[in-house]
């Protein structure tokens, strides 16, 4: 199981990636701005933030649930937010399956899609 010190590190690889990347639209979508949670089931722990000028930052790290709806919100267990932003878990199969819960607005999705 992943610790929480792992859950953030991979957070923050995340935002290093999504600042690396040269990918086409990337650096455009990456650089909305949205509240953002990532709810990690097994440690019931919830990472909140934004993404904003094609970084993530996280604000606030408390136990449970979301308290407050972000519009993009994230919920796997830690072992599989490390294995996502390691590249050893496919995202649309994870999701596709359930392992990933990702909620956020239609217009969202759509930009979304291009990063993940």
């Amino acid at each position: 199981m992943a610790t929480m010190q792992e859950c953030r590190d991979a957070l923050d690889k995340l935002s290093e990636n999504l600042t690396r990347s040269d990918h086409d639209g990337v650096r455009g979508v990456a650089a909305f701005d949205r509240t953002l949670s990532c709810h990690i089931t097994d440690l019931d722990t919830t990472f909140t933030g934004r993404l904003s000028d094609g970084r993530i930052t996280v604000e606030d790290t408390r136990p449970g649930p979301p308290r407050e709806r972000a519009q993009i919100r994230l919920a796997m267990t830690g072992d599989d937010l490390v294995a996502l932003v390691g590249g050893e878990l496919n995202f649309a199969k994870a999701w596709a399956s359930g392992r990933v819960r990702l909620e956020a607005g239609f217009r969202d999705l759509l930009h979304l899609r291009k990063l993940l």
